[in-house]
């Protein structure tokens, strides 16, 4: 009788277990990085829900598309300098299905507001300019829009991704925060009115 040789079946074994755990602990390591590399910062919305209006972030970026109280395109504008102007930022990429779904919604309240003294400004984010501007001629928008080709605003304003509007009050301070897509002309316009109103 001659005995089967077992010891390369327990290599085999050793090395898938040894594997295994490799992978695992990569998969571990990946979730942790990106965790961290979300910035997972809630304070905007924590704020919000407490009943509190947190100061919006003083991003300065260059302008894409110029519009009433903006300096030409290419130059660079902070929201605090619009202080005074109600602002509504929706953030947008022109490779994002739902923004393009939302964009006409986001043109009907310009329409509505800009003679209000209201503002309602795109922010581009990680988008190509060439891409951002064939977007806005496509969609026919006609708002004025800042551009951030990186993750910086996106991470100051502690957004999770594209679309995500925030409407800011006159003092420059966020009313609030929509993620995801607008579906309804009437989550800006309420909201809105209520923040025109206020002295």
């Amino acid at each position: 009788m001659v005995e089967a040789d077992d010891s390369g079946s327990d290599r085999r074994r050793l090395i898938g277990l040894i594997a295994g755990g490799v992978a695992a602990v990569l998969i571990i390591a990946l979730l942790v990085v990106g965790l961290a590399a979300s910035g997972g910062s809630t304070a905007i919305d924590d704020a919000l829900v407490s009943g509190q209006r947190p100061p919006a972030p003083d991003i300065t970026l260059p302008v894409l598309v110029s519009g009433p109280g903006l300096p030409p395109a290419g130059q660079r504008v902070s929201l605090s300098s619009l202080k005074g102007t109600p602002v509504v930022l929706n953030l947008w990429a022109s490779w994002c299905g739902p923004c393009r779904d939302e964009a006409p919604i986001f043109e009907t309240a310009w329409e509505r507001y800009r003679g209000k003294g209201a503002l309602v400004l795109g922010l581009d984010l990680q988008d190509l300019s060439g891409n951002a501007l064939a977007f806005l001629r496509e969609y026919g928008i006609t708002y004025p829009s800042l551009r951030d080709g990186s993750d910086a605003s996106k991470r100051d304003l502690e957004a999770t991704g594209v679309p995500e509007t925030y409407i800011i009050d006159k003092r420059g301070r966020i009313a609030l925060h929509i993620t995801g897509q607008v579906t309804e002309l009437r989550q800006i316009t309420v909201p809105l009115d209520q923040v025109l109103a206020e002295k």
